[in-house]
C-alpha cells in the first residue's frame, strides 16, 4: 500500500532511495509517497503541484505493480484540486512503461522524454483556435514583470514584420507581479495594435513543468536540457498550430539565463523551420529598458524615472489604489527588489 511520507525518518529513507538511483533529492514538493514491504521502503515518488517526480523503485521490486501504485495515489491526491493533468519525465527506454498507463509523449529529446497525462495541451490549443491567422506569423514570448517600454518596442517591431504576431504571457507565477495583472497589463498596452493577440503560456513554455532537476545525473547540463525541451515542446506543437515562422527576442545585457536561452534558439527552433529574429533593446537615457529598471524605480518611488520606462497604461495601475496595494503588501518587495 503507498502511503504519504510525513515524518523525518520517512523523508530520510526517500532521500536515501532516490540518491541510491544516482538523482537529486529535492525539497520542493507538495506531496511525498512511498511503499513500504516488511518495513522496508521499496518506492517512493512525489508531486510538484501538476509534475511527479523522484520516482524511484528498488530493482527487486521494477516490472510489478509499485509503478501503477504510486502513480495512481499521485493521480489521487489530486482529486480536491483544480488540476488535471500531469507531467513525468523520463528515459526514451521507459517511454513505453508510462505510455501504457495513458501518458502521452509530448517531447522525445535525445534520452529524454517529456509525456503528459491528461488532455492539457489539446484543450490548451483548442482554447484558442479561433486566434489562428493565416499568412506569415510571429510570436514573441514574455514575462512583463511589469509591462515596459522595452516590451511594447518589441512587440511593435515584431508585428511590423509579420502578418500576425501572437504575444505569449508566461503563466507561471513567481514574479512581483502575478499572471492576472501581467496579463491585463500587456493586454492594455498592445490594445491598439490591430495585429496582435495576447494568451497565456500555461504549462507550455517557460514553466517550472519543462524540466525538474532530480531527473538529470550529475554532471549533465541541466539548464541547456532544459531550454532545449522549452524551445521543442514550442516548435513541434504551439508553433504549428499558430503557423508561427518566426520568433522575436530582444537582446539580453544583464540576465546570463536568459542570454543563453537565446543563444540556443537559433539552433534548436532552426532545424524545426523557426527564424529567430533578435532586436536591439529600446534605451532610455544610455541604458536599455528593463523591468528591473522600474521596479527599482517604484522602490524609490520615483515616478519621473517611471514615465519613462513603462507605457501610460502601466504607470497608471502603477499609481493606482491595486497596484499601491499590491507593493505595500509585498513585505520583502523593498529588501528583494
Amino acid at each position: 500500500m503507498v502511503v504519504r511520507l510525513i515524518n523525518e525518518r520517512d523523508r530520510q529513507l526517500a532521500r536515501q532511495l532516490v540518491e541510491e538511483n544516482g538523482f537529486t533529492f529535492e525539497e520542493d514538493y507538495d506531496l511525498l509517497f512511498g511503499k513500504f514491504e516488511d518495513g522496508k521502503l521499496v518506492a517512493t515518488a512525489a508531486r510538484d503541484h501538476n509534475v511527479f517526480k523522484m520516482i524511484c523503485i528498488r530493482e527487486s521490486h521494477r516490472g510489478g505493480p509499485c509503478l501503477g501504485e504510486l502513480i495512481t495515489a499521485l493521480i489521487d491526491s489530486c482529486t480536491y484540486t483544480d488540476i488535471r493533468n500531469f507531467f513525468i519525465f523520463t528515459t526514451l527506454e521507459n517511454r513505453s512503461t508510462f505510455q501504457h498507463l495513458n501518458f502521452t509523449p509530448l517531447v522525445t529529446h535525445g534520452n529524454v522524454c517529456l509525456l503528459e497525462y491528461g488532455h492539457g495541451l489539446p484543450n490548451y490549443l483548442q482554447q484558442h483556435r479561433a486566434l489562428q491567422k493565416n499568412g506569415s506569423n510571429g510570436a514573441v514570448v514574455v514575462n512583463c514583470n511589469p509591462f515596459t517600454l522595452g516590451h511594447r518596442y518589441l512587440i511593435e517591431a515584431a508585428a511590423a514584420q509579420v502578418d500576425h504576431l501572437y504575444v505569449f504571457v508566461v503563466r507561471e507565477d513567481r514574479s512581483l507581479f502575478p499572471f492576472d495583472v501581467r496579463m491585463a497589463l500587456v493586454r492594455e498596452g498592445t490594445a491598439d495594435l490591430g495585429n496582435v493577440s495576447v494568451l497565456d503560456t500555461s504549462d507550455y513554455a517557460v514553466s517550472h513543468v519543462t524540466f525538474p532537476g532530480y531527473f538529470l545525473k550529475e554532471g549533465d547540463d541541466r539548464l541547456q536540457l532544459q531550454m532545449e525541451i522549452d524551445l521543442l515542446l514550442f516548435a513541434r506543437h504551439i508553433a504549428p498550430f499558430f503557423g508561427i515562422t518566426h520568433r522575436f527576442i530582444g537582446n539580453e545585457p544583464f540576465c546570463r539565463t536568459t542570454r543563453s536561452y537565446n543563444e540556443t534558439m537559433p539552433d534548436v527552433l532552426g532545424a524545426e523551420g523557426i527564424r529567430t529574429i533578435q532586436l536591439e533593446r529600446k534605451l532610455s537615457g544610455d541604458a536599455p529598458i528593463s523591468a528591473f529598471r522600474v521596479r527599482k524605480a517604484l522602490r524609490n518611488e520615483d515616478y519621473e524615472a517611471l514615465r519613462k520606462l513603462v507605457p501610460a497604461t502601466t504607470l497608471k495601475y502603477l499609481r493606482s489604489t491595486d497596484g499601491r496595494k499590491l507593493l505595500t503588501s509585498n513585505k520583502n518587495y523593498r529588501r528583494r527588489h
